[in-house]
């Protein structure tokens, strides 16, 4: 039999319920690759990285552990088969990101694109979190702690997967011998990779409340759908109408499996003739099929929240004896097991 390769997934941070962003960008990867039998597959709750910008209200990130576990239970990711664990139940997590921290120069960190951008949109200006600043390093841990070879990420994170690479080769370097592992990103497929928001904003978010909700009910999806952003020029049914920019062809693109129906629709729109309340009515079929077998998965996990909870605390268990490892060799490495 060949040898297994090792899968760490670190993109959630656990600060609300997962959107159909989430499950196009990332959850549906996940479940593929976990489904082929091929790997070891690791799925972290970043609560510790959720608090590098939520310090202040911890509560937040302790009430949004159960949503997140819950959306991936429903979405299809199997315990069985994938170890769900909680960042901040594995020491030797913190105690790698200090080791790395000393590999990695502070303006480097301020070079990278992902953490730039984010710092941006949040706004921070001068007042950056530490915690913050160095979590590409933090995620460096995450992923060499378990020696993942693949990382299910979106597009936007290939950075952080060059700066774990850097990190990786110095450390190997430094200390002359090949303990960590240089993981490859596995990214979504062309057009998939992020989807916009519903007001047309090329980011979908809980803060702007553009969003559709892995758990949102059948009503609600319906109302989202019909608030949808689609073409400011198409007033009139007989108006020809731009697919280019239309959110609701992006989502068609993204969701409906029958490509030639969407092409017939994107067709009759440009033509003139096709009004968008009848190609939302459309999309909201095409999404409220996706969604209900997840919804009513979810339902029935949070029925039961005491598995959920075994689920985090078996997993961590797990995790914690494949970290623990991987730190004894860093630290022997490095020569700082003084006492055996």
């Amino acid at each position: 039999m060949a040898e297994k390769k090792h899968v760490i997934l670190t993109g959630d941070r656990p600060t609300g319920k997962l959107h159909i962003g989430h499950y196009v960008g990332s959850l549906k990867n996940r479940v593929a690759l976990q489904n082929t039998g091929k790997y070891d597959t690791y799925i972290m709750i970043a609560d510790q990285q959720a608090l590098t910008d939520n310090a202040r209200d911890p509560e937040k990130i302790r009430r949004s552990l159960h949503e997140v576990s819950l959306d991936y239970l429903a979405v299809g990711i199997d315990p069985q088969k994938s170890t769900i664990f909680v960042q901040s139940q594995i020491p030797a997590l913190s105690e790698l990101t200090m080791h790395y921290l000393n590999l990695v120069t502070v303006s480097r960190l301020k070079r990278n694109p992902t953490v730039k951008t984010e710092i941006q949109q949040k706004k921070f200006g001068e007042s950056v979190p530490a915690g913050f600043l160095i979590y590409p390093v933090s995620q460096a841990a995450d992923i060499t702690a378990f020696k993942a070879d693949t990382v299910p990420v979106g597009d936007d994170q290939e950075p952080m997967l060059e700066q774990t690479r850097e990190i990786v080769r110095t450390f190997n370097r430094i200390y002359d011998q090949e303990i960590l592992v240089e993981p490859e990103g596995v990214f979504p497929p062309k057009g998939e990779g992020r989807i916009p928001g519903l007001d047309g904003n090329a980011k979908m978010s809980k803060s702007l409340g553009n969003a559709i909700y892995l758990s949102d009910d059948a009503d609600t999806i319906q109302k989202k759908v019909m608030s949808m952003y689609t073409d400011p020029t198409h007033i009139k049914v007989s108006d020809p109408g731009h697919v280019e920019g239309n959110t609701v062809f992006t989502y068609l693109d993204i969701f409906d499996p029958d490509k030639d129906q969407v092409a017939k629709l994107k067709e009759q729109y440009q033509a003139g003739g096709l009004g968008d309340v009848k190609i939302k009515r459309y999309l909201n079929d095409v999404l409220q099929a996706e969604l209900k077998p997840i919804r009513e998965r979810r339902k029935r996990y949070a029925a039961n929240i005491d598995y959920v909870d075994q689920v985090l605390k078996e997993g961590s268990a797990r995790a914690n004896e494949v970290a623990n490892q991987t730190l004894k060799e860093v630290r022997d490495a490095i020569g700082i097991n003084y006492f055996g």
